[in-house]
């Protein structure tokens, strides 16, 4: 069993940048392809990105140019930088790992003046 925990959300203003960080309880996170996801109050959960185990990186055309995801496998780690964010990027973000179905708690982002 995976366990995925989320940190770095927060209230930022537009414009501004956030990193976020996702931890798995796993040793093998190495050979995961990981996924990040957002859910926004009263819509469905939609993917943002993802990383592969070799590094290969894919976006949504909501974020393509100002998100970058990256993996830190020796702390089993994934990041979600954010930059120019905008009020439309305020959601609660995700981490997911498909191979074990596996989905971290959450974190919220805020983009407000």
């Amino acid at each position: 069993q995976v366990q995925l925990v989320e940190s770095g959300g927060g209230l930022v203003q537009p414009g501004g940048s956030l990193r976020l960080s996702c931890a798995a309880s796993t040793t093998i996170f190495s050979i995961f392809a990981m996924s990040w996801y957002r859910q926004a109050p009263g819509k469905q959960r939609e993917w943002v990105g993802g990383i592969t185990s070799g590094g290969t990186t894919t976006y949504a055309d909501s974020v393509k140019g100002r998100f970058t995801i990256s993996r830190e496998n020796a702390k089993n780690t994934v990041y979600l930088q954010m930059n120019s964010l905008k009020p439309e990027d305020t959601a609660t973000y995700y981490c997911y790992a498909p191979a074990r179905g596996a989905w971290g708690q959450g974190t919220q982002v805020t983009v407000s003046s």
